[in-house]
């Protein structure tokens, strides 16, 4: 079995993970990063409209599905997971939505000290080349590229229209002073190609100290004491490695593949997060059992042709 000593080891190069080396890498470290899918090279990975080819597509996807859902008659839901590098990113619509200030406020207040929305602002900002130029909410000259929608619709724009005469308010930055109203989205996209995070943060000057290894399954994260100081994986040819992390570990493996990394401790620990914390003190034991997502609602019609 082989084994490497790197600075960190990022488990999972999607939409967190490429962001974590990337910084990481900038600041002179060397990074090893670990992707279970491939390169994102699919053309349809660039092309904006190419994500309905992705949605459902086993080669670049996990292609999850839910639990029997009992409000939703006990339907199973598709939930996608992007399974290439730069992860989910490299499969979605590119909508650029931050989220609900308040609710980072409420996570500083249980306990995550700096994750306030005035807490994580700066790093937004600092992230992100915004199209319309620098203000109070967004900032330029960052990786991430955050544009305007090449065009509109005529029935998009009556939508928009209608919500506003019912009493929504018009709103042209989802990622401004609020996220209510209607109005149009603001995507990840550079000239018109899909804008990763693969894309910000491994292929430029951000990513020159990172080792970035795809087709890799990990088997488990080495503890010593408490302490994660290693991964193991099995490369695509079934070949078991073992890399040291003479700095940290960081899974960064998305909302379902992070908790199922620790699942795969010991046969005996079968669901990690459901054991005591006295028994493995870095393991939180709600881990996973607080998942929440959101849903989506399509809405189509025949229309008469004249």
């Amino acid at each position: 079995m082989a084994q490497e000593q790197t600075d960190f080891v990022v488990v999972g190069a999607g939409s967190a993970g490429c962001v974590v080396a990337g910084r990481l890498s900038d600041a002179g470290y060397k990074v090893v990063l670990l992707e279970a899918g491939g390169k994102d090279t699919s053309p349809w990975i660039h092309i904006p409209m190419g994500y309905a080819k992705l949605y459902a597509n086993p080669a670049v996807n996990w292609c999850y599905e839910s639990q029997p859902e009992p409000h939703l008659n006990n339907r199973r839901l598709h939930q996608p997971r992007g399974k290439v590098l730069g992860g989910t990113g490299s499969i979605n619509g590119m909508i650029y939505v931050r989220g609900q200030p308040r609710d980072f406020d409420l996570w500083e207040a249980g306990g995550c000290e700096g994750w306030s929305f005035d807490g994580v602002l700066p790093y937004f900002k600092k992230s992100e080349h915004q199209e319309r130029g620098a203000d109070k909410f967004h900032g330029v000259n960052g990786p991430v590229w955050v544009s305007d929608l090449p065009s509109t619709h005529p029935i998009a724009d009556a939508f928009n229209q209608a919500s506003v005469n019912l009493g929504a308010p018009e709103n042209p930055d989802f990622n401004g002073e609020t996220q209510r109203g209607t109005g149009y989205v603001q995507v990840t996209t550079k000239e018109a190609r899909r804008w990763s995070t693969a894309a910000a943060y491994l292929r430029s000057n951000l990513g020159r100290n990172i080792d970035v290894r795809t087709h890799v399954t990990v088997k488990r994260i080495v503890l010593e004491n408490q302490t994660a100081t290693g991964v193991e994986y099995l490369d695509k040819q079934g070949h078991t490695h073992t890399i040291n992390a003479s700095r940290e570990v960081i899974v960064c493996g998305g909302t379902f593949n992070s908790p199922n990394c620790w699942s795969f401790q010991a046969s005996a620990i079968p669901r990690i997060w459901k054991v005591s914390a006295s028994r493995h003190s870095t393991i939180c034991p709600v881990w996973g059992t607080t998942f929440r997502t959101t849903s989506a609602l399509g809405w189509s019609t025949n229309l008469p042709s004249r």
